[in-house]
């Protein structure tokens, strides 16, 4: 028989082959075959064209797509294009939230004309993709996740799901699109870019990963993916493509019972954490290490629950209730997000305006309830946590308030695009309300932002 390669599981597989030919890397002898890692497909087409082995692999198919969006791109949206295509198709574009990173990943779809599979974080960036993509080309569109497993040429999937799609149909898709691409460093998840052996990969974000976020058993997106072809910074495109936005820190004190709880709690925190030199052994991973040891360690355990407590406090102290109160009021004629770090202030703040909160614990039917009446007008406040942080389009938000200075600087940039998105000639505003003298200065000092004012 003719030799041949061919896909199973993630892999792609040498038939007819002898154990003694001893293929190039990345070909390994496992199992009486020779085989490697999906994702090799491209670098190692030379050898197999060169040796006159069959290629099986490919099932994509060629597209017939007829873009329905009259929008005409942005000069800086053709750039990043062309920049991916002039990259051999692969590599990451990053782009402020906001800036239409989802059609350029439509134009990139209607340029190639090839079976495509997008990677979504979360089941409601996949139903707003499903919608973006059914609406751009008219179009039945595929969808892979939970209960529902439809695949298409054109398919929407999540990063959860995307390794059981890609082990069995991996070979279908010629190009891959990965929103919000700083997750897929994450072990489990980067596995699926690794079986699959589409040689066109498209990484999409806001806030690309630093080194730190892709070592120590982490995924490298450039051997995922490719490099980073195309970046624009917020700044460059405020009062053209995205709302003016200027950023506000608003100072308060804690009562002096809050003050007595903190202090105690943080001298139990600090005290541990500076005993064992958790930062100078672990860098940037020690608390980690902390919430490990909390499992083995009395002391490391009553550390780590003074840190919960301290979070708590800072969450939810009485001056910064006081604060958002009075800019509820302030801002009565506009829609408003106030984010937080804990379900329970989430909670808290709805008893207490009666305004619709939104959790992880909010189910699908709830939260697009809840958004749909935000869009409406109906709602003028959503309360919610980490969830909002991310894609979900709320264009009539031009306030967010951010109750605690501990959150770290990719979310404080998600945060700030939530309200980024450009509506007629009006100011975005970030509020993030911060207690004196607390951890929540130390950290929000760090990622300072150059637009930023200090209220004290």
């Amino acid at each position: 028989m003719a030799k041949s390669v061919y896909f199973q599981g993630g892999t792609l597989v040498l038939r007819d082959v002898g154990e003694t030919e001893h293929p190039p890397a990345p070909f390994r002898f496992i199992k009486e075959r020779w085989r490697c890692e999906g994702y090799h497909y491209g670098p190692v087409l030379p050898f197999l064209h060169e040796q006159a082995i069959r290629d099986t692999v490919p099932r994509w198919q060629t597209l017939n797509l007829q873009l329905q969006e009259t929008r005409e791109p942005h000069d800086y949206q053709v750039e990043a294009l062309a920049a991916w295509e002039q990259a051999d198709h692969r590599g990451s574009i990053i782009l402020p939230t906001g800036a239409g990173k989802t059609f350029i990943a439509i134009q990139a779809i209607h340029h190639v004309k090839r079976s495509t599979v997008v990677i979504a974080p979360t089941i409601d960036l996949l139903h707003q993709w499903y919608a973006r993509l059914v609406n751009a080309f008219a179009t039945e569109v595929g969808v892979y996740y939970g209960a529902e497993k439809k695949v298409l040429p054109l398919t929407v999937t999540t990063y959860h799901s995307a390794g059981d799609l890609m082990s069995e149909y991996g070979n279908t898709f010629k190009l891959i699109i990965f929103d919000e691409v700083h997750h897929l460093p994450a072990p489990s998840w980067g596995e699926a870019a690794l079986m699959a052996p589409a040689p066109m990969r498209l990484g999409l974000t806001a806030t690309y990963p630093d080194e730190r976020e892709q070592s120590n058993g982490r995924w490298s997106l450039d051997e995922l993916i490719g490099p980073i072809v195309y970046t624009k910074r917020i700044e460059d495109l405020i009062g053209q493509q995205l709302a003016q936005y200027r950023t506000q820190r608003v100072r308060v004190d804690l009562t002096s019972e809050e003050r007595t709880s903190y202090d105690a709690d943080h001298a139990i925190y600090i005290d541990f954490v500076r005993a064992q030199r958790l930062p100078q052994r672990y860098g940037p991973s020690w608390l980690i290490e902390l919430m490990r040891l909390s499992t083995l360690n009395p002391q490391a355990r009553r550390a780590f629950l003074a840190r919960q407590r301290i979070l708590r406090l800072l969450g939810s102290c009485t001056g910064k209730f006081t604060v958002l109160e009075g800019l509820l009021r302030e801002y009565e004629s506009e829609q408003i997000l106030v984010f937080t770090e804990h379900n329970a202030t989430v909670y808290e703040i709805a008893r207490r305006y009666l305004v619709p909160a939104i959790t992880h614990e909010t189910n699908a039917a709830e939260r697009k309830h809840i958004l749909d009446g935000f869009k409406a007008g109906h709602y003028r406040v959503i309360a919610t946590s980490r969830v909002l942080n991310e894609g979900v389009d709320v264009p009539e938000a031009k306030i967010a308030i951010v109750l605690g200075g501990t959150s770290g600087a990719r979310e404080y940039i998600q945060r700030l695009g939530r309200v980024l998105r450009k509506v007629e000639n009006r100011q975005a505003v970030l509020f993030e309300i911060i207690a004196r003298k607390t951890i929540e200065e130390g950290k929000a000092q760090r990622r300072r932002p150059q637009r930023e004012i200090d209220k004290c």
